[in-house]
């Protein structure tokens, strides 16, 4: 069984979302774990939401890197996207690629608009982190 790391700064939408999504679809490869560099100390509200609406419950936690039971990764994925973030640089171990979303926090306008970004970054997570991973198990 392989270990991702999905690294972000909040730790709190897109790295909580590719988790569960990567412990959910990927259970025969992948293990993930999420943290962030300066964590916001919840799970957004909308990212659970857009989780069980694909029926994923998510009952993660936000949390800093430091607080991770391993530092050994096969694999880290960062995944913050604004230019205005400081997306965090992992020092340990495992292969690290860069897969960037914008932070769907951060959007704006109607309840729906705004689940709709939430939808949109969900979906885009699952093709994108979730194809990585399949492909980079099939090099093995």
């Amino acid at each position: 069984m392989k270990t991702v790391l999905i690294l972000c700064t909040g730790n709190s939408c897109r790295s909580q979302m590719a988790e569960a999504l990567i412990n959910q679809r990927l259970v025969d490869g992948w293990v993930a774990f999420s943290a962030g560099t300066e964590p916001s100390g919840y799970v957004h509200p909308k990212a659970l939401l857009a989780l069980e609406e694909i029926g994923i419950q998510h009952e993660g936690e936000s949390k800093h890197i430091d607080d991770l039971p391993t530092k050994e990764f096969d694999s880290v994925i960062t995944v913050c996207d604004d230019a205005a973030e400081n997306c965090p640089v992992w020092l340990g171990q495992g292969q690290r690629v860069h897969i960037g979303f914008p932070d769907p926090a951060k959007a704006a306008g109607s309840e729906e608009e705004i689940m709709a970004v939430f939808r949109d970054v969900r979906d885009d997570i699952d093709n994108r982190v979730l194809g990585y991973l399949r492909n980079l198990a099939k090099e093995d």
